[in-house]
């Protein structure tokens, strides 16, 4: 089977993180026997426009053709504008971007089906490609689609149901999208989320653990952005540290709102209690997590939160945001604690909660485990997502 990927969130130079979760899917799929090609289509840079900002300049200096981990990765250009002027439009000029490589590839090396891994651009794209090469669509959407897309405009709206409507088969990575979706487009999908590798959870001793002994760590790993609700995190310890005794907030991670958390840190007087660690590498990721109490990470905008999972795979406890991509995989008080949206007392009432009654958060970190063992690897990613592919090949 010969997949065709469309995916402008990839791994590039300027990001090795970029889109992580669809290129370790595909790997997968490729060693469950499938054949993938990937298109991560990228801002059409030239010069002067390359001189115009950082983003421009690593748009410019991005390869167009890649080999990752044994997968092919082409990146071809297509116009984009600024703060997602014209939006509604950006399918189809992703599609006259990356025509010219389908040609090439159809020619000699034919695919059986496409996947477009989010609805717009990559999805209208995909579906243009469907219409001209007679091959079936799977679309996988994300938060962005509907949290953000859907409200863009008229035209937006206009574009995904076009998207959704005519697809062979949607793919939802999590329980809350998938009830949105229904909701705003009467439209059903399968839900399959994302996954992590079984290898990669720390069952060894921790070379951090003797640092943070005698401490009660909470940790929190992500992209420093305004939505991740980190900001909340450290509202909540500035009244936990009264309650609480030896709370340390180990902190992962780094971006544009690093300057302003460490300085509202300051400003609470809890920087004994903080720490930030910066960007890290996986593996040391996976050895905090396995030396955590509480993962807590009360994200307001997330299409599904891996991190989430990783957490709950070392037997932690973790928090997450009420109508968000977790929601739907934790259960509140059965395999984690579900919080209101940029609500700082909901947060103190499920920090306090798992602090106060170790036992059942161990229970409830426990639970989480066998959970996501049993349905969030990759493999069984990779296995669902094959009967999809041979469902819509059947069908078409």
């Amino acid at each position: 089977m010969k997949i065709l990927h469309i995916s402008h969130l990839y791994p590039r130079p300027y990001d090795q993180m970029l889109g992580i979760a669809m290129h370790d899917q595909i790997k997968t799929l490729e060693k469950q026997g499938c054949k993938n090609l990937v298109l991560s289509p990228c801002g059409w840079a030239p010069f002067p426009i390359n001189k115009f900002s950082s983003k421009w300049k690593s748009y410019y200096l991005v390869p167009y053709h890649n080999t990752i981990e044994g997968i092919e990765v082409y990146y071809p250009r297509y116009l984009v504008f600024p703060k997602a002027f014209l939006f509604a439009s950006s399918g189809i000029r992703m599609f006259r971007g990356i025509e010219k490589i389908v040609r090439e590839v159809e020619k000699n090396h034919s695919f059986d089906l496409i996947h477009a891994h989010m609805a717009l651009p990559d999805g209208y794209a995909g579906l243009l490609l469907r219409t001209l090469y007679k091959k079936p669509l799977v679309l996988t959407y994300q938060a962005t689609d509907l949290d953000i897309t859907t409200y863009r405009s008229k035209q937006c709206f206009l574009a995904l149901k076009k998207v959704f409507s005519k697809s062979n088969n949607i793919i939802s990575p999590s329980p809350r999208l998938a009830s949105k979706l229904t909701n705003l487009f009467n439209i059903s999908s399968k839900i399959i989320g994302y996954g992590f590798y079984d290898k990669d959870i720390c069952y060894k001793k921790s070379e951090y653990r003797d640092s943070y002994k005698g401490f009660r760590v909470l940790l929190s790993v992500s992209r420093l952005l305004k939505t991740k609700g980190i900001e909340f995190n450290l509202r909540a310890l500035k009244k936990l540290v009264e309650k609480h005794d030896n709370l340390i907030y180990l902190i992962i991670g780094d971006g544009p709102e690093r300057v302003y958390l460490e300085k509202i840190t300051h400003d609470f007087r809890i920087t004994e209690n903080v720490r930030f660690l910066g960007r890290l590498s996986h593996d040391k990721v996976m050895q905090y997590m396995s030396i955590c109490e509480i993962f807590t990470m009360p994200s307001y905008q997330e299409t599904f939160g891996l991190v989430y999972i990783e957490a709950m795979a070392h037997g932690k406890p973790v928090i997450g945001v009420q109508n968000q991509g977790i929601d739907g995989i934790v259960t509140h008080m059965k395999t984690g604690m579900l919080v209101k949206p940029k609500d700082v007392d909901s947060l103190v009432e499920a920090i306090d909660y798992l602090l106060s009654h170790p036992e059942e958060a161990k229970a409830m970190g426990e639970r989480a485990r066998k959970m996501v063992l049993e349905n969030y690897t990759w493999e069984k990613n990779a296995e669902k997502t094959i009967k999809v592919y041979e469902d819509v090949l059947r069908k078409a």
